[in-house]
Parts: structure tokens; C-alpha cells; sequence
């Protein structure tokens, strides 16, 4: 499934969820490969008490790491496969 391509500003701030609707927190910011672009990524500040307990990697900063290929959507809203987390 192609994710339509979205400015990187524009999804900074945006809740993520799960596709069954529990929130996770805020992204913060992506991480990519900067010699070819792949996007690696998505940084979660401001984690929930259900994120936490999913066992997600974790930045230097101690920031929750969501793999980008684990999101299905983008609007409103990050939805993220749980699936895809574990």
C-alpha cells in the first residue's frame, strides 16, 4: 500500500494511533538514511502509559522509535499497524 508523499512538517505534531484506536503520543520527528533517503523512523515524544508498555525501541534521547513501514495511513492522524510494533 503506497502512502501518499506528505512535507515532513506537516506530519510533525500529529497524534499517532493504532488502527484500534489507542493513542501512542506525538511525532516528534523522523529518522531516515541520509545516503538513500529511506525513511526509517517515526520519533514519539510525549509517549502514552500503553506505548510504553509495548516494549518500543528507544532513541538516545529515550524517545519511543516507530518503524515507518508500520504506518497505514496519514491524516488527521498517524495510524499505525500494532502488528507491525511487536
Amino acid at each position: 500500500m503506497a502512502i501518499e508523499k506528505k512535507p515532513h512538517k506537516e506530519i510533525i505534531n500529529k497524534p499517532v494511533v493504532t488502527k484500534e484506536g489507542k493513542k501512542l503520543g506525538v511525532i516528534k520527528d523522523i529518522t531516515f538514511e541520509t545516503r538513500t533517503g529511506e525513511l526509517i523512523h517515526i520519533v514519539i515524544k510525549d509517549s502514552t502509559p500503553y506505548a510504553n508498555q509495548l516494549n518500543l525501541e528507544r532513541s538516545q534521547e529515550r524517545d519511543a522509535l516507530i518503524p515507518y513501514n508500520s504506518i497505514i495511513a496519514i491524516g488527521d492522524f498517524v495510524v499505525v499497524s500494532e502488528e507491525d510494533l511487536l
